[in-house]
């Protein structure tokens, strides 16, 4: 009888625990990030890289990858659905620092439902030009605070001195606060809508944002287009598109992008950009990987001259692991009159030795 009851608690335990289990499996929360340090050189930059006068040399931060830690998570609630988050924080390697002192959660801050017809987010999200950038960007959207695609044509950093759309920032219009986005895949293709409320009373339009995207993408060619329209506090427009396409040639990756831009920034002035970007990977062994880019943006600003830079940027990434990677990195910047202050030299150069690690 004895024997007989201790099989049926031992049963009873193990039950338990596989109920556990298949608690677990249905519901997942995951810790991951990104650490990218490096030294780097700069001449004709400082050490945000910025134009400058003189040479300097620092400990930075996000060279390769910009340095992250979040948390994503999803629940399993049946036929097919899936209740998911995400949350997910910059940070700076080089002092501990959070990316974004106003934001904790600056890159990503969203809750959803995913479905077998797509996927609804709401929250602080990026919006649909980055999205359509991310597969085709030459050096894979490498060296994001220094990579004209990012900061120009997907506006991470426009530098206008004006908010365009809920971003919570004067400087760029990478991520809206207060959106909703939809994501469908239908096999090969992934098609984007995403809109953000500027939450500004009395008017439905001040401070908001629209946009569509899609995406083509299998495993030797990615075809992208995306399109967004952004509006200030005041009612000033910026309307902006991004695509590209990328194509395998044997083990080598080639990638072609354009990216334009118009915005308002005043009643009577107009500022545009054009971004240009041309590049790819070529594996020189089985370890190592050759990324090179080009990149030319040109600016057209009411009653004042054209101008603009070209930057070609240069990475070889040697693999450790899986997870871990070497890097060197060098870089060109040529200066068009007029688009850095007077006395500031034409040109810059800039040469980065670092490691990455992925968790």
């Amino acid at each position: 009888m004895n024997h007989d009851n201790h099989t049926k608690k031992f049963y009873a335990t193990l039950a338990l625990l596989a109920s556990a289990c298949a608690a677990n499996a249905q519901s997942t929360v995951t810790i991951y990030g990104i650490a990218d340090a490096s030294a780097r050189y700069v001449d004709g930059l400082s050490v945000s890289n910025a134009a400058a006068a003189d040479s300097a040399t620092a400990v930075s931060s996000g060279v390769n990858n910009t340095s992250r830690f979040g948390f994503r998570g999803s629940e399993d609630l049946g036929g097919g659905m899936a209740a998911i988050f995400n949350l997910e924080s910059g940070i700076n390697i080089d002092t501990g620092a959070q990316a974004n002192a106003t934001k904790f959660f600056d890159r990503a801050s969203y809750m959803g439902l995913k479905t077998s017809w797509g996927t609804i987010t709401m929250g602080r999200q990026t919006t649909v030009l980055a999205d359509s950038l991310s597969p085709v960007d030459p050096l894979g959207v490498r060296f994001a605070g220094f990579n004209p695609n990012v900061g120009i044509a997907a506006l991470s950093s426009h530098g206008l001195g004006i908010e365009y759309g809920p971003s919570g920032a004067t400087s760029g219009a990478y991520r809206m606060d207060n959106s909703i986005k939809y994501a469908g895949k239908f096999r090969d293709l992934t098609v984007r809508a995403m809109h953000a409320f500027g939450e500004k009373s009395g008017s439905s339009s001040d401070l908001s944002s629209s946009g569509l995207g899609m995406t083509y993408q299998t495993d030797s060619v990615a075809a992208t287009l995306g399109y967004a329209e952004f509006e200030s506090a005041t009612g000033l427009q910026l309307k902006a598109y991004v695509g590209g396409i990328s194509g395998k040639l044997g083990n080598n990756k080639l990638s072609l992008t354009y990216g334009s831009n118009e915005a308002e920034v005043s009643s009577t002035s107009k500022t545009s950009y054009t971004t240009w970007g041309l590049g790819g990977t070529m594996p020189l062994t089985a370890s190592m990987d050759l990324i090179l880019a080009h990149y030319r943006v040109n600016r057209e600003r009411t009653a004042k001259a054209d101008d603009g830079y070209n930057r070609t940027v240069a990475f070889v990434e040697y693999k450790l692991s899986k997870r871990t990677k070497l890097y060197a990195e060098l870089d060109q910047t040529n200066w068009q009159t007029g688009f850095v202050a007077a006395g500031l030299p034409g040109s810059a150069t800039g040469a980065s030795l670092g490691m990455v690690h992925n968790f």
